[in-house]
């Protein structure tokens, strides 16, 4: 389902060119729940980025899907997105203009979706919020705003699912809430489901875990085999 091969991610800046991706290469299967782990300021959310098409890479290969990623343009990224992916971000980025209904309507109308209003409100139902189908984004708890997130993710069926920190905004009680609800709504739809967290319980209910560390990544069975050996020596 997704496909990395060396890819890197280099910015500009006021005192040169910065590597934030070393060269990374890792598959994903369909249906699979990854999480990437690491520190702040390792890369992991540029690589979240890169993979879901929201910026590009400097050099290297991304498949989605088997379609060629790194050969797109912006429009032909918004496209895809559009077709086959899901992203929940930490900080919601609900249109606070747009009840939450509406919100969860977007996506469904920019693809063209058949009756848009029954299938947000369906979707609003499966998190339990079709109460507050008619609120505001300043109207909802922190908890409401990220279920309505979710419910707008999953309203177009994607095939590919990205988390951003799904809960890093949340207090236990509502992040738990919201962990249960994403992984019972991706079985369900067999998405498959790529998040960055510094959550361990969360990355671990995860099928694999990925550790980035200073722009590389890891998996965590390489990682232990690692210690092992150094611990053998």
């Amino acid at each position: 389902m997704i496909r990395t091969r060396a890819i890197t991610k280099i910015v500009s800046t006021t005192e040169g060119e910065l590597q934030i991706l070393q060269p990374i290469s890792f598959d994903v299967n369909s249906g699979e729940s990854v999480a990437i782990v690491g520190a702040s300021g390792s890369g992991k959310s540029t690589l979240l980025g890169l993979l879901a098409g929201l910026d590009q890479v400097t050099d290297g290969e991304i498949f989605l899907d088997e379609a060629p990623l790194h050969k797109m343009d912006e429009e032909a990224r918004a496209r895809m997105r559009g077709e086959k992916v899901g992203f929940i971000f930490q900080s919601f980025m609900l249109v606070q203009s747009l009840t939450a209904l509406e919100n969860v309507m977007l996506p469904a109308e920019i693809t063209g979706l058949a009756n848009p209003r029954q299938a947000a409100l369906e979707a609003l139902q499966q998190v339990g919020l079709e109460h507050r189908a008619s609120h505001y984004p300043n109207q909802l708890s922190g908890g409401e705003q990220q279920r309505v997130a979710i419910a707008r993710a999953f309203i177009t069926r994607p095939k590919i699912l990205f988390a951003d920190e799904p809960t890093g905004n949340l207090d236990a009680a509502n992040g738990d809430k919201v962990e249960k609800l994403l992984f019972e709504l991706n079985r369900q739809a067999g998405t498959t489901l790529v998040l960055v967290t510094h959550d361990t319980e969360l990355a671990q209910r995860c099928d694999r875990q990925l550790h980035m560390h200073a722009g590389s990544l890891t998996e965590e069975s390489e990682e232990k085999a690692s210690a092992e050996q150094r611990y053998v020596s």
